[in-house]
C-alpha cells in the first residue's frame, strides 16, 4: 500500500482548551468564568460535572509536554484562560501569566511550537454580569486582555488565534442556552456575533502591531438541504449557511456582512449594532484561518424541536436522520468528504489565505480504554479528505487533532471522550490510545496510508 505524503513543512499537532483540561479553577488568583457559573446551575451539565479537576493540566504541565514530545507532536494548540490573566476582567494577574510562561518554556525546550488561542469560551463571569458579549464594551475589554497577553508572552510565539468558534459562543451561549452563559435571547445572540467579531479585529490589530501572525478559528459544516427540489428546504439551507459560515467569513475576509443574513436578522436589530469603522476593524488582515470540522448539517424546513434554538432568524428547521454513515458517541455523522468540501469552499469563494485544520476528532466510548480503532479510522479518513483538498489546490498547512487527551466536554461533562490519550479521572494517569500511537507515526513520517 502506497503512502500519501503531505507537503514539506506540514505542521502536525494536537489541541486542548483551558477550561477543559487545566483544572485548578480557584488557585493562583484565577476567578470564575461563565463556565464555572454555568456548571453550578442544576441540570445544565451532565452528571453535575465541573471543570475541577478536568485533566489537571495546570499541575501536570511538564509531564504532559513530555508526553507530547514522546508522541512526536510538532505543535500544541492550547487556550489561555482570560480569568487567570485578568481575573474578573480587571487587573493583570502575574501568577496566571507565569503558568503560561512555564508552559511555553517547556514546549520550546521540547521542540514543540506553542499555538495559543486567546479565547476558548471562558469569559470572566464579572464581564458577563455587565452584559457579556451582548455588550459592546466586552470587545474592548478583550482587546485589553489580548494586549496584556501578547506583550507578556509574544516574544516566543509567532502565531496567535483570537477566538475559537464564535458561532458556539454566540448561538449556543446566548440563543439556545445550552452553553455558558445559558441565555436564550436571540437579540443578545445577534449582538454577541458582532461584538465577538469586533473583539477579534481589535485583538488581531494588537497581534499584528506586535509583529506576529493573527488568525481566528471557525467551526464549519456543509449545509445540505434534505430535498434539493424544495424551495423551502433550499431557503432553510441558505439561512443556516448564513449563520454558520457567511456571517463570519464575509466580514472577516471581504469586509462586509452578507446582505441576505442582515435582512434575515433585521427583526433583531442586527444592522443597528454595526457602527462606522467596525467592519474595517473586523477585516483587519488575517495571516491564517483555522477550520474546525466534525460533521455535516442535513436540513429540512419541516418543523423540528420546539424551544430555544441557536438558529436565530430561522422560522423552523429540522435535521432528518440519515442512516448511511457511521456515528460517533456524540451521535454525529462521520462524513470525511465534508472536510474536503469546506476547505475547497474557503479556497474558491474567498481571498487567498493559509488554512489550518485546528480541530478534527471524534468521541467514542473507548472500552476498554485505549483500543480505539474507530477513532483511528476517523482520523485517517479525514486526513485523506484533507489531502484531497491539498491536491485540488487548497493552501492547507497543518492539522491539529482534537483532542490531545480526554477532558471536560462542556455540557456533556466527562461523559464523552475525544482524547487520543486516555485520562483516568480518579488517578489522572495518562495512557496513549491506539490512535495516539498511529497519529505519532503519521506526524513523524508526514504521510498516511492511502
Amino acid at each position: 500500500m502506497e503512502n500519501i505524503a503531505f507537503p514539506q513543512g506540514f505542521l502536525w499537532g494536537a489541541a486542548t482548551a483551558a477550561f477543559q483540561v487545566e483544572g485548578a479553577t480557584d488557585v493562583d488568583g484565577r476567578t470564575d468564568s461563565i463556565w464555572d457559573a454555568f456548571c453550578r446551575v442544576p441540570g445544565k451539565v451532565v452528571g453535575g460535572h465541573t471543570g475541577e479537576p478536568a485533566a489537571d493540566h495546570y499541575r501536570r504541565v511538564e509531564q504532559d509536554v513530555r508526553m507530547m514530545a514522546d508522541l512526536g507532536l510538532q505543535a500544541y494548540r492550547f487556550s489561555i484562560a482570560w480569568p487567570r490573566v485578568r481575573p474578573d476582567g480587571g487587573q493583570v494577574n502575574q501568577a496566571g501569566l507565569d503558568f503560561y510562561q512555564r508552559l511555553i518554556d517547556t514546549l520550546l525546550e521540547h521542540g514543540i511550537k506553542p499555538w495559543p488561542t486567546l479565547y476558548h469560551w471562558d469569559l470572566p463571569q464579572k464581564l458577563e454580569d455587565l452584559g457579556g458579549w451582548a455588550s459592546r464594551d466586552t470587545a474592548f475589554r478583550f482587546a485589553d486582555y489580548a494586549a496584556t497577553t501578547v506583550e507578556a508572552l509574544g516574544d516566543r510565539i509567532d502565531t496567535w488565534t483570537t477566538l475559537n468558534e464564535p458561532w458556539c459562543s454566540a448561538f449556543l451561549g446566548y440563543a439556545a442556552g445550552i452553553h455558558a452563559p445559558g441565555r436564550t435571547e436571540p437579540s443578545a445572540a445577534a449582538a454577541a456575533v458582532h461584538h465577538l467579531l469586533l473583539g477579534h479585529g481589535l485583538a488581531a490589530k494588537v497581534i499584528r502591531d506586535a509583529g506576529k501572525q493573527a488568525g481566528i478559528t471557525l467551526n464549519m459544516y456543509p449545509i445540505i438541504p434534505a430535498d434539493p427540489a424544495s424551495e423551502a428546504d433550499l431557503d432553510v439551507a441558505r439561512r443556516l449557511d448564513g449563520l454558520q459560515q457567511r456571517i463570519f467569513l464575509d466580514p472577516l475576509l471581504n469586509g462586509s456582512y452578507p446582505a441576505d443574513v442582515v435582512e434575515d436578522l433585521a427583526p433583531l436589530g442586527f444592522s443597528e449594532l454595526v457602527k462606522d469603522g467596525d467592519l474595517a476593524v473586523i477585516s483587519t488582515p488575517l495571516d491564517m484561518l483555522g477550520v474546525n470540522y466534525y460533521s455535516e448539517h442535513y436540513v429540512s424546513a419541516a418543523p423540528g424541536e420546539t424551544g430555544p434554538s441557536p438558529w436565530i432568524g430561522v422560522p423552523q428547521v429540522s435535521f432528518p436522520r440519515r442512516d448511511d454513515a457511521p456515528r460517533t458517541d456524540m451521535d454525529w455523522e462521520v462524513r470525511p468528504d465534508g472536510l474536503t468540501s469546506v476547505l475547497l469552499r474557503v479556497h474558491q469563494d474567498y481571498p487567498a489565505i493559509p488554512l489550518y485544520i485546528t480541530e478534527n476528532g471524534a468521541a467514542y466510548p473507548d472500552q476498554p480504554g485505549v483500543d480505539d480503532a474507530e477513532r483511528t479510522e476517523y482520523l485517517a479518513s479525514h486526513l485523506r479528505a484533507a489531502h484531497t483538498a491539498i491536491a485540488a489546490g487548497v493552501d492547507l498547512r497543518g492539522y491539529f487533532c482534537w483532542s490531545l487527551m480526554d477532558n471536560f466536554e462542556w455540557a456533556e461533562g466527562y461523559a464523552k471522550r475525544f482524547g487520543i490519550v486516555h485520562v483516568d479521572y480518579e488517578t489522572q494517569v495518562r495512557t496513549p490510545k491506539m490512535s495516539a500511537r498511529w497519529f505519532s507515526e503519521v506526524a513523524r513520517s508526514n504521510a498516511i496510508a492511502s
